[in-house]
């Protein structure tokens, strides 16, 4: 097995291999890692059907991490995904009637997250390890709402490490805001700001890219990395699931070894479904990645048009941690659709960053064939909640709703039968009052956590346990900023 190295998307020409890029989360240029060449899986589908998620973790990370050894790997691997799972398959793939939930919320914070964040520390701790590096690495990392709890969840009380996270304090639901601000650990801290999601991210990617700060924490024995989908070592976790989503499927008879499925995923930042492309660009048997927004549909204008515009209202809709319009990991398909072109990469970027917009080629355009956009209004989705649940008994989340309403309509209008799987990104329970009301306008009113026993009578779903009790704990993060701010907090947190 040839080892895979790590470059910019944006020209730098230095390469570096795994354990550096997940140490230095974002390029000194500014952007994102990527494999210089995209490694080979030589096992058949057939070779894993029957491993279960650790073991078929194992298969597909070491096609991506080559510098970590065996032990190292299955030390992360092991670590990660044990009894913070409340079920031992890890992601089952649920069906309802004619539909496939791949479930991805059963980890400590009930959101998908948990399947790259639970393994990022141990990964980070190994490479840091590796590489000598004897500073205190700072975790800097923005949130829609899941990254954040389920980042603080996997660095609290980490040695060498603290985590700052950024959020914006009116743009999540309420039971994503009290498991952060609720978050224990000494070396953990969450900070509101007055913005939306993409001013955190900006935010963040500004102090990233702020040279002279960067030294100035340097010499004072810190150095910054990140726990976004940014950080290659958080994205490369993600290919797995789509590989055992379609080990699950084959394994339950509902298609055969070669057959190919669809996936829906509800994409805001671009990491989730990108995880996919990257699944099926190792060979996994996918017919098309079909990308669903929310009412912030600017990755389905991009998909539609070529062009990529951010400057467009921003909507505060009932799947908020779709609620993005710069979607951060598109670049590195950018980089995929341009050969490798990093020139091209650097100049769409600084467009977006000058100008709010820009516009891919003919060529580019289609590469984007595996791909298929589509949205969901605030109506439609709040209807798909309705009903599911009442014509099978299954209930989810807004986000996977706005999944299923992209689907559904995909289905109407392509007559694409293939098998699809609807990649469920978080717990109901996560947005309660978005959902009970959906389900009937009686709840519109009681308060989210006293929904939670409500939500728990209609669907028998017990109250899982991370969120029991959330209402009651005492918040002890209660700093709030604006978005100008945040690198004067960084300095009041680490005492530069």
């Amino acid at each position: 097995m040839s080892e895979i190295f790590y470059k910019s998307t944006r020209g730098d020409n230095n390469v570096f291999s795994a354990a550096q890029a997940i140490a230095k989360g974002i390029a000194e240029d500014g952007g994102l890692f990527v494999p210089t060449e995209m490694p080979r899986l030589e096992k058949s589908i057939e070779d894993l059907i029957n491993l279960d998620y650790r073991e078929l973790a194992y298969e597909i990370l070491s096609l991506f991490l080559t510098d970590f050894t065996e032990e190292e790997l299955k030390y992360c691997i092991n670590s990660a995904y044990d009894e913070k799972f409340d079920t031992s398959v890890v992601a089952p793939v649920v069906k309802a009637q004619d539909n496939y939930f791949l479930e991805l919320f059963h980890g400590p914070t009930l959101a998908f997250k948990d399947m790259a964040l639970t393994i990022l520390p141990y990964l980070l701790k190994t490479a840091a390890k590796k590489l000598d590096i004897d500073q205190d690495i700072v975790i800097l990392t923005a949130t829609s709402g899941d990254t954040g709890k389920a980042a603080l969840e996997g660095f609290a009380n980490i040695d060498g490490v603290k985590i700052i996270v950024y959020f914006p304090q009116n743009g999540v639901s309420e039971v994503q805001k009290k498991q952060m601000v609720t978050q224990e650990g000494a070396n953990t801290y969450v900070v509101g700001i007055e913005g939306n999601f993409d001013d955190a991210q900006s935010g963040v990617k500004n102090i990233f890219a702020d040279d002279s700060f960067n030294a100035k924490l340097r010499d004072k024995g810190f150095m910054f990395s990140s726990a976004n989908s940014i950080n290659i070592g958080r994205l490369v976790p993600q290919v797995v699931y789509y590989f055992y989503a379609y080990t699950q499927m084959c394994k339950s008879g509902e298609i055969k070894v070669g057959d190919k499925i669809n996936f829906v995923v509800p994409t805001g930042n671009f990491g989730n479904i990108l995880a996919g492309y990257y699944a099926k660009e190792l060979g996994l048997p996918v017919g098309k990645l079909i990308c669903a927004s929310n009412e912030n549909k600017v990755l389905y204008d991009f998909m539609s048009t070529g062009t990529y515009d951010k400057m467009r209202d921003f909507l505060l809709t009932m799947s908020p941690s779709m609620d993005i319009l710069i979607s951060s990991n598109l670049e590195r398909l950018l980089y995929t659709l341009c050969g490798k072109d990093t020139t091209t990469v650097k100049d769409l970027m600084d467009n977006l960053n000058s100008k709010g917009i820009y516009n891919i080629t003919e060529d580019m355009k289609k590469g984007l064939e595996d791909f298929v956009g589509g949205y969901a209004t605030e109506e439609v989705t709040a209807k798909s909640i309705k009903d599911v649940f009442e014509t099978t008994g299954y209930l989810m989340d807004t986000h996977t709703a706005v999944a299923y309403s992209v689907l559904k309509e995909y289905k109407d209008n392509s007559g694409d039968n293939r098998k699809t799987v609807i990649v469920s990104t978080a717990s109901p329970y996560k947005f309660t009052a978005n959902v009970m009301k959906a389900i009937d306008s009686k709840f519109g009113e009681v308060d989210e956590f006293e929904l939670m026993t409500e939500m728990e009578k209609l669907s028998g779903v017990t109250i899982p346990e991370p969120i029991k009790d959330l209402d009651k704990k005492p918040v002890l993060h209660k700093t709030i900023c604006s978005k100008h701010e945040m690198k004067d907090q960084v300095e009041k947190i680490l005492g530069v």
